[in-house]
């Protein structure tokens, strides 16, 4: 499931939306809605995200959401490291070879490594 998918589950069963529902409101098919929130369909279009915080309601906050969530929800993900220091090219294969094997707390600390990293480059 990607980020974006678990977050509107979730939205639509807080609304008691049903997933024939919502994909009729959006004007798409039910599996294609199934899809989309396993994460077996590639990030959404804009038109279906607007789509979706319409259908669902969502407040300003809610909406900005949505739409990070959906930028971050590819699940075949492509890292370009030519030219970047080697250290990179290793690191970017041994995450896509270790992923599957690395636990919730496992991926929460990598992206509070991220987030510092961050924060350091463009600090608020």
């Amino acid at each position: 499931m990607t980020p974006f998918g678990q977050r509107v589950r979730a939205l639509r069963e807080a609304r008691g939306m049903t997933l024939a529902q919502m994909a009729e409101g959006l004007g798409v098919s039910p599996a294609y809605l199934s899809a989309l929130e396993h994460g077996k369909r590639g990030r959404p279009t804009f038109t279906l995200i607007q789509g979706t915080i319409h259908l669902l309601g969502v407040i300003w906050d809610e909406a900005d959401e949505l739409v990070r969530l959906a930028d971050l929800s590819h699940p075949r993900v492509t890292i370009d490291t030519a030219g970047l220091d080697p250290e990179a090219t290793l690191f970017a294969n041994r995450l896509s070879r270790e992923i599957a094997l690395l636990e919730g707390e496992d991926l929460r600390r990598l992206a509070a490594t991220l987030d510092e990293a961050s924060n350091r480059r463009d600090p608020a």
